[in-house]
């Protein structure tokens, strides 16, 4: 256990007499296929070694009790009054409103939880925080499900109260982790295979940008719709394609262009490029072509930025500054954009070099300090004390 496990447990035992587990809950990197989860196609995200602990136990009432450690905030509510709320209450509640509305859950427990992946940082801290407590409830009330069936339940639960129209990576990356392995995730069947992530001469680092220009939340409903509205005139027009997956090429609904706004023809255009770099990149993993990997991910950063618009001129100057580092050999934004941090392959003996370089360019363009990150690929949820 670190300090941060240790902390969770002591403040549970600290307010509570029950008897409690303890449990990890993974944030999640996405080496490629962004944005693309919920449009059917693939994806290749990670846990990570960043996460969401968790202390939990039943407590035989019909109470349930949080305290978030991180902003210092108690709150209990009966099971059966469970209803929308503001703030993290809203990704807590969803969950357990999950359970409720199967019926898997009548009883109420205590719960105590604190983490380290950094705010608005694309590490899916939300999906962390559902993650953790769906596996941790489905443990201790002996409800059976697995993973999957656990990662659909959190997608359900963010679609529900905090109304984020999001796709089933961030969840199902979470709780499917494997230590020094992505998962190149089928988002239509949801299904999935691993794929050794062998880094030896290099190291994947984060860098923060600390902005959020806007609420990624709604800028991502924005940008679903978009390709609905697009993926409609798209199945009218060619035959024998039902989902984004379908298209070959771009060059086969180019003709379409014409019949799209300018907005929706652009965030099409992105979706089918980045599916086909996804398919890539699992083969350029087999091929141990970890460089050809990286070209991929420079060229989903300008899809991300000029195509799909999810950038922001702070990402844009950090990739940039990566790409002209030798020592670099992929960068992009992760996440949903408008701010949040950029994943880089770096050497390993370059990367302090690395960090000094873009941290000082940083400061001096925008008098902000970056945040750096050296994050190693995790197993999934987990419990870890009990």
């Amino acid at each position: 256990m670190n300090s941060i496990s240790n902390n969770v447990l002591n403040s549970f035992k600290e307010k509570y007499s029950t008897t409690p587990n303890l449990y990890f809950s993974p944030g999640r990197i996405n080496l490629i296929g962004e944005h693309v989860d919920y449009n059917d196609g693939f994806v290749m995200p990670a846990a990570i070694n960043m996460g969401i602990y968790y202390a939990v136990a039943t407590n035989n009432t019909h109470t349930i009790n949080l305290f978030a450690i991180d902003f210092n905030e108690a709150f209990s509510i009966n099971i059966n009054a469970i209803k929308k709320m503001d703030g993290w209450k809203n990704y807590v509640l969803s969950v357990v409103n999950e359970f409720i509305l199967l019926g898997k859950i009548e009883k109420g427990f205590d719960c105590v939880f604190s983490g380290d992946i950094p705010q608005g940082s694309g590490m899916s801290s939300s999906a962390a925080v559902e993650g953790g407590l769906a596996f941790a409830l489905n443990e201790i009330f002996n409800i059976g499900f697995n993973r999957v069936e656990l990662a659909l339940l959190c997608q359900r639960a963010e679609h529900n109260y905090p109304n984020v129209k999001c796709g089933i990576m961030d969840m199902y990356a979470s709780l499917n982790g494997k230590k020094d392995n992505v998962i190149l995730l089928d988002c239509t069947t949801i299904t999935h295979e691993y794929f050794p992530f062998v880094l030896e001469e290099y190291k994947i680092l984060m860098v923060n940008s600390k902005v959020q220009h806007s609420l990624a939340s709604g800028e991502y409903n924005v940008r679903r719709q978009l390709c609905e509205e697009g993926l409609s005139i798209i199945k009218t027009a060619l035959v024998d394609v039902q989902s984004f997956r379908d298209i070959g090429s771009v060059e086969d609904f180019a003709s379409l262009k014409e019949k799209m706004k300018p907005e929706v023809y652009n965030c099409c255009k992105y979706v089918v490029e980045e599916i086909a770099r996804t398919k890539t990149a699992g083969v350029l993993l087999e091929q141990h072509n970890l460089k050809a990997f990286g070209q991929l991910m420079f060229a989903t950063h300008e899809g991300l930025s000029k195509l799909y618009q999810v950038s922001c001129d702070e990402l844009d100057f950090l990739v940039t500054q990566a790409k002209l580092n030798p020592a670099v050999i992929g960068a992009r934004l992760m996440g949903g954009g408008f701010g949040g941090c950029t994943i880089n392959i770096v050497k390993n003996e370059s990367t302090d070099d690395f960090i000094k370089q873009i941290s000082v360019a940083y400061q001096q363009q925008y008098n902000i300090e970056a945040e750096c990150y050296v994050i190693s690929i995790s197993d999934g949820t987990s419990r870890i004390y009990s």
